[in-house]
């Protein structure tokens, strides 16, 4: 199972995210691998997550490499910084797209040089 599968299977499981409890609307992963595009969709109503795999209309469409989606679900791109790049087209709304961004891991090691208590 790839990274990105797996993080959706992880949205998937968990079902809720209080962080999104004010959260309406849907976003759509087009997510491209030689030629091929794999997409999977994402509905939030009010921090209730449902993940399938559709090419339904979404609120928000977010284009990516598999190698870029791969990265982001092991933790090592950040979301914002790969749009700004280029590596990642949205269309739709911004602002969820770059709310959903919490939703991604994050590299532990970058999380404990930016922590001030960590002493390095």
């Amino acid at each position: 199972m790839s990274e990105t599968s797996a993080f959706f299977e992880r949205l998937t499981v968990a079902g809720q995210d209080p962080r999104f409890s004010k959260v309406c609307g849907s976003v759509r992963f087009d997510i491209r691998d030689d030629g091929n595009v794999e997409q999977w969709r994402l509905d939030i109503d009010h921090g209730r997550m449902r993940v399938t795999r559709s090419d339904a209309p979404a609120t928000t469409v977010i284009q990516v490499s598999a190698q870029v989606a791969e990265a982001m679900a092991r933790g090592e791109v950040n979301g914002l910084a790969a749009i700004t790049r280029g590596e990642i087209m949205v269309d739709g709304d911004l602002a969820l797209a770059l709310r959903i961004g919490r939703l991604f891991p994050r590299e532990a090691g970058r999380l404990q040089r930016e922590d001030p208590d960590s002493g390095t």
